[in-house]
């Protein structure tokens, strides 16, 4: 996949992320050790700044992103239906298009 082409595909994927709400019951929530709201805000954040940086991320960014999709990777087979999987994964899938995309860090 062309770097254009990741960029439109991670903005529009994300834009429809942006769309759901958190799920409320999960403020607060730990899973595999980690806090929800943190490990959702962090992986959107990081994805974020890709974007706004034109599908760009720094070392530290790219380093960011990667600890966040470590840490779903954990949570992600704990979570049981109340804990709305389909918002995880698609967070996940977002944050894997950044991570697999070309020129995804720079120095």
């Amino acid at each position: 996949m062309s770097k254009v082409t990741a960029l439109g595909e991670v903005q529009r994927l994300y834009q429809e992320f942006m769309k759901l709400p958190f799920p409320p019951r999960l403020a607060g929530a730990d899973r595999a050790g980690f806090d929800l709201v943190m490990l959702d805000s962090d992986t959107a954040a990081w994805v974020s700044i890709w974007i706004k940086n034109g599908g760009e991320l720094e070392a530290r960014g790219r380093s960011g992103l990667l600890r966040c999709i470590a840490r779903l990777d954990q949570v992600m087979p704990v979570l049981s239906e109340t804990d709305h999987p389909e918002y995880w994964h698609r967070l996940y899938e977002v944050a894997r298009l950044v991570a697999d995309s070309p020129q995804a860090a720079t120095t």
